[in-house]
């Protein structure tokens, strides 16, 4: 007992210790249509620039599931100034990394420059964003890359479990829309549905210019209105949309395959939104379950009672908790893939599973909650080593929060946290809490129905 407590005590002296981990100060503008600018200056010789905008697949509709991932891949193909082999030779001249990516609630394009070519690359961005060509001719080119892309996707096999759960856990709501979209909308989306698809959503007040490194605020704020200032605040008229809610259900889905060689499995509960009081406890929650990877042994020397039982008895080949965040919902469970062919070690699999997530409900030690706290600091640190990571953080909060959460206020929030929160939030997200499922892989039938699933929210405790 007195061992234990002087270990808490340690471990708190070490977490306390990353919260003097210094930041550099985040400067906002906002342009007069709306349109924010936010940068965090390191001094360095690189930068990472690029604009956040909230649209994603959950911005969609049925009809156009999959226009945003469309529009991404348009963005690249020549402009009114630019073709694309001028843009790409602009760019390797430059030696610069032009990227973007869309997800289910933000749209993003970002470059990593030089010192000295961050104007270039603001105006470049713009060009991209506000004046593609999208010609029907290299819509009709894109579409096979896009078909070629999702072929690529569906062989991820950890891709298409998460796409399955999202599509249970919020049945006929938005974010049950897969990024890419479905088969015959790829098919079918012509340019004229990508310029209306842009001019509803890519207005000023939804897009940010974030920026990280080499940058002077001043001048990306004057660079932001010469090239952003012309964006406009609303969309046109009737062509606005929608923003629905979406609503967790429980439900499954189960895809059977004969031939893989293992079966993978995601189980998760409603978790929180980005911007909900208790979102640091259920992190902490997922750092409190560990995590299970066979290839490297991680899971039997941790803390973990679940990665112990797992790596301990041969159950799963990988164990992995999520915490995924929305603006307005989330999903909170285990990820994990194991061998099914024996139903005894598959119900012994989910049975460590279900009861070691009910367990959180029941309470969590000192020492656990300090080393947990640790690992999520080190991880949010970790996700910031680096001029595109901290603006990707600069972006995401500025179009979530409104504002840049710094690492003190972050941290202050962890540190604040008590035992008794982490098991009030876990009692209020699994305990007899309705569940989603996704499995995919060969004999499936060896794992419970859902109502079995429902019944370990609950039985485990008692």
């Amino acid at each position: 007992m007195i061992r234990g407590r002087q270990s808490a005590v340690r471990l708190a002296r070490s977490a306390r210790s990353f919260s003097a981990v210094a930041q550099q100060p985040t400067s906002v503008s906002t342009l007069p249509n709306g349109m924010r600018v936010a940068s965090e200056s390191n001094g360095g010789e690189t930068a990472t620039v690029g604009v956040w905008i909230e649209t994603g697949s959950r911005y969609e509709s049925d009809a156009n599931n999959g226009v945003a991932h469309f529009l991404e891949h348009m963005a690249f193909k020549g402009t009114g100034k630019r073709s694309q082999l001028q843009l790409e030779t602009e760019v390797e001249n430059m030696g610069a990394h032009l990227n973007a990516y869309t997800s289910r609630e933000q749209t993003v394009y970002y470059a990593k420059v030089l010192k000295g070519d961050v104007p270039k690359a603001v105006e470049m961005l713009s060009d991209i964003l506000l004046n593609s060509s999208f010609s029907q001719a290299a819509v009709e080119r894109e579409r096979d890359v896009i078909l070629r892309e999702m072929e690529e996707v569906e062989s991820q096999i950890e891709e298409v479990v998460f796409d399955r759960l999202h599509e249970v856990a919020y049945v006929g709501t938005p974010l049950a829309r897969t990024i890419l979209g479905p088969v015959e909308n790829i098919n079918s989306i012509m340019a004229d549905d990508i310029v209306k698809y842009v001019k509803t959503h890519y207005t000023a007040p939804r897009m940010v210019l974030a920026a990280a490194g080499a940058v002077d605020h001043d001048e990306l704020a004057t660079l932001a209105g010469d090239y952003f200032g012309g964006v406009p605040t609303v969309a046109p008229e009737g062509l606005s949309y929608e923003s629905l809610p979406s609503l967790f259900t429980g439900s499954d889905v189960r895809e059977y395959n004969d031939d893989m060689p293992l079966a993978h499995f995601a189980l998760a509960f409603e978790g929180l939104s980005w911007t909900h009081p208790d979102v640091f406890p259920l992190m902490l929650c997922q750092s409190l379950l560990g995590a299970v990877d066979k290839k490297n042994t991680s899971g039997k020397f941790t803390s973990s009672p679940l990665a112990k039982y797992l790596a301990r008895d041969g159950l799963a080949e990988t164990m992995q908790p999520f915490c995924t965040c929305y603006n307005d919902t989330g999903l909170f469970g285990v990820y994990f893939v194991a061998n099914t062919e024996d139903k005894y070690k598959t119900h012994d699999l989910f049975h460590h599973v279900q009861e070691e997530m009910v367990a959180l409900t029941t309470g969590v030690s000192d020492e656990d909650v300090v080393r947990a706290k640790m690992q999520l600091k080190y991880n949010i640190l970790q996700q910031m080593d680096g001029t595109s990571p901290t603006a990707e953080e600069i972006g995401r909060q500025m179009i979530t929060f409104g504002r840049r959460m710094n690492l003190a206020e972050t941290f202050a929030r962890i540190d604040a946290i008590e035992p008794a929160d982490v098991q009030r939030v876990a009692e209020a997200i699994i305990w007899d809490q309705e569940v989603a499922f996704a499995g995919l892989g060969p004999n499936l039938k060896t794992v419970g129905d859902l109502n079995h699933l429902r019944r370990g929210t609950y039985w485990n405790r008692l």
